[in-house]
């Protein structure tokens, strides 16, 4: 496959890259399934099953299938090529959740059966967010086009998982929840059939089979920034309920203040995408998600919920730009044939970090002033960011180290 120079990058010049808006469009509606089926899997299990506490194990199984077993799915990807290993796990996932919508479709199907169909659901999931990523940097030969190829996969995703819950919501309005499931089925299996049959599209990576992930030290920073990023947003969204009910502000308000963040992200990341950088990626790293914890820090001591709206959006602007670059420095240090794989182990990363984030948040409210469990949420940030600056000196001594070696 040719790649494609530009001398003048710009996101336009990302869509006019040979195949790349054809094949990016069928990513994103299979991507958009990610969007819709978490809250259409938890209505619908909530509705069958009558019990707050089986939706919750359901979901917790169906998400913990979904993301620790996402470096092995991508390790296929990487090992066949996205063409043979996409679609059976594209027409598995898409048949476990239409299983899954007929057992929810009505009250009274047994609890363990569905969380069997869900659990199995999960585990099939196709990677399409690292297999798409990987693909840019096969499509792109300019790091700084690639840059804001990713920038704007970013922001397209973060805007996928914004507007699916609002589809699903409009749908069950004249539909029974699991119509949003079988609606997922049916955008995972019908983008994915677009997006395989992409002439952008590959076999196996060159020397990908029975290879591993190369260079563990040089994915410690990414991965490091990745979950911190994800513990830090995931308790923000606790932290955010908690600052209203402890204030006696209208509930109604939090929806507002966590839209700021999303906002911010989305700003962040086209911004972030459109400055030609001149520092090193891990630098960058570094420097968004500290960035990112000192404001969430901050934004514990807000007076009222508009400056913590504020501090919000100021917040998310370092989040896109902080797990855009995660991206691509996992890419720039992955071993050849591993592209896949170590996207996935960031995101991996990013959803580990959103499980334990929440948790940890809900058991500090009460126990600790509001403004420290701020703090604590942004420290998060703060120590992935000091991990990825010590990561960096590592793998820059071993480099240097393996270099001389490679002289004698």
């Amino acid at each position: 496959m040719s790649a494609t120079t530009s001398p003048c990058p710009s996101y336009a010049a990302v869509l006019r890259v040979p195949h790349a808006r054809r094949t990016f469009t069928a990513a994103l509606t299979a991507r958009l399934s990610y969007g819709t089926v978490s809250l259409a899997v938890l209505l619908s299990v909530t509705r069958a099953t009558g019990s707050y506490a089986a939706s919750g194990a359901v979901m917790s199984l169906f998400g913990g299938a979904t993301v620790f077993l996402l470096p092995l799915r991508a390790a296929l990807i990487d090992r066949h090529g996205p063409r043979r290993a996409l679609l059976p796990m594209a027409a598995l996932y898409g048949a476990l959740l239409c299983v899954l919508a007929a057992l929810t479709w009505r009250p009274g199907a047994p609890a363990p059966l569905i969380a069997t169909a869900a659990a199995l659901a999960g585990a099939c999931a196709p990677p399409l967010g690292p297999t798409m990523r990987a693909l840019w940097s096969e499509l792109v030969a300019d790091r700084r086009l690639l840059q804001r190829a990713y920038s704007l996969d970013g922001v397209a995703e973060e805007l996928l998982f914004v507007s699916g819950p609002v589809l699903v919501g409009a749908l069950v309005t004249c539909a029974p929840p699991a119509a949003g499931i079988l609606l997922s089925a049916l955008l995972n299996v019908a983008g994915t059939c677009a997006f395989v049959a992409s002439p952008a599209m590959t076999g196996p990576r060159p020397g990908s089979r029975g290879k591993r992930l190369g260079g563990p030290r040089g994915l410690l920073a990414p991965v490091a920034v990745a979950a911190g990023v994800g513990l830090a947003l995931s308790a923000v969204d606790l932290l955010v309920m908690a600052f209203a009910n402890a204030r006696s502000y209208d509930t109604a308000l939090v929806p507002w203040i966590l839209g700021a963040l999303s906002v911010g992200s989305a700003v962040g990341g086209l911004v972030n995408g459109a400055i030609d950088w001149r520092g090193s990626a891990r630098a960058r790293l570094a420097g968004f998600a500290a960035g990112l914890g000192l404001v969430i820090a901050v934004g514990g001591l807000a007076p009222g919920p508009w400056t913590l709206a504020t501090a919000m959006t100021c917040a998310g602007a370092f989040i896109a730009p902080a797990l855009t670059t995660a991206y691509l420095l996992a890419d720039e240090t992955a071993a050849e044939g591993s592209r896949t794989q170590a996207g996935a182990w960031v995101n991996m990363a990013v959803n580990a970090g959103s499980s334990g984030g929440a948790l940890a948040a809900g058991l500090l409210i009460g126990a600790l002033p509001l403004p420290m469990c701020f703090a604590v949420a942004g420290s998060a940030a703060l120590i992935a960011a000091a991990a990825a600056a010590a990561g960096g000196r590592a793998v820059g001594t071993t480099r240097v180290g393996a270099a001389a070696a490679q002289r004698r």
